[in-house]
């Protein structure tokens, strides 16, 4: 009677796995080389879309410091610190 046959199973099964994660990795384009070969209308889709995550990012972030507390001063301070209070040019 020969040898058993497991060890040649594993060895055919990870050659396998092996393969095709290889055939894989050098077949499948980056996300800069897609976003490259994208239409322009698709480019500019894809842009919106991510705006708009980093937008809802900051809002979710934004929500949690507020609950959390972080946020101590008022809304509107903010507002009053970057508006310019001088009167406009008599004309």
């Amino acid at each position: 009677m020969s040898a058993s046959p497991w060890p040649r199973a594993v060895f055919g099964g990870f050659l396998t796995i092996a393969v095709g994660y290889a055939i894989m990795k050098s077949t499948t384009p980056t996300d800069k080389e897609f976003y490259d070969k994208l239409s322009p209308e698709l480019k500019r889709q894809v842009d919106q879309q991510r705006q708009a995550a980093e937008r809802k990012a900051a809002y979710a972030e934004q929500l949690r410091r507020a609950k959390e507390g972080l946020d101590t001063e008022p809304v509107w301070a903010a507002g009053a610190e970057a508006r310019d209070s001088t009167p406009p040019p008599r004309i």
